[in-house]
């Protein structure tokens, strides 16, 4: 057996360290006191409703770039194939067959199958996934092509 090599620590250190972590506590101790002190009782409703104004109107700036979508296709995809093979790998080919079926139709530089297409596929369990899938797809400006649930 191999020894184990244990790392020395003189008592010095463990004083420095419990003498650290003693002045942060109190720091913070410090902070909270300062908290309490703030009445609520001295802002106004107005100051806070302009406040929640502030953050709404920089949410909806952020949010105004939206991506071009160059291309919008709806396919529907067949997906008897994944039935050949092992029972307990159906779902697992459906989506190899998925995403084969979508580069080849749009030879996108990056593939996301959204959350409920992928549900759709897995929603009887792994060894009975749908014969076909009907599905909206659509590419942007940057070669990205998302995969949707159309129904």
């Amino acid at each position: 057996m191999a020894k184990k090599k244990s790392k020395e620590i003189s008592l010095d250190d463990l004083e420095e360290e419990l003498t650290d972590s003693e002045e942060v506590e109190k720091v913070e101790d410090e902070e909270i006191k300062e908290i309490e002190e703030f009445s609520l009782d001295e802002i106004s409703e107005e100051e806070v409703s302009e406040v929640f104004e502030e953050e709404l109107e920089e949410l909806e700036e952020e949010e105004a770039p939206k991506e071009e979508i160059i291309d919008e296709r709806i396919y529907v995809i067949p997906l008897a194939k994944a039935r050949h093979g092992p029972r307990n790998k159906r779902a697992k080919k459906a989506i190899r067959f998925l995403r084969e079926f979508m580069e080849r139709h749009f030879k996108p530089e990056s593939l996301i199958i959204s959350q409920p297409v992928n549900e759709k596929i897995w929603s009887r369990g792994i060894q009975k996934p749908p014969r076909k899938i009907k599905v909206r797809a659509t590419k942007n400006i940057d070669g990205l092509v998302v995969v949707y649930l159309a129904e």
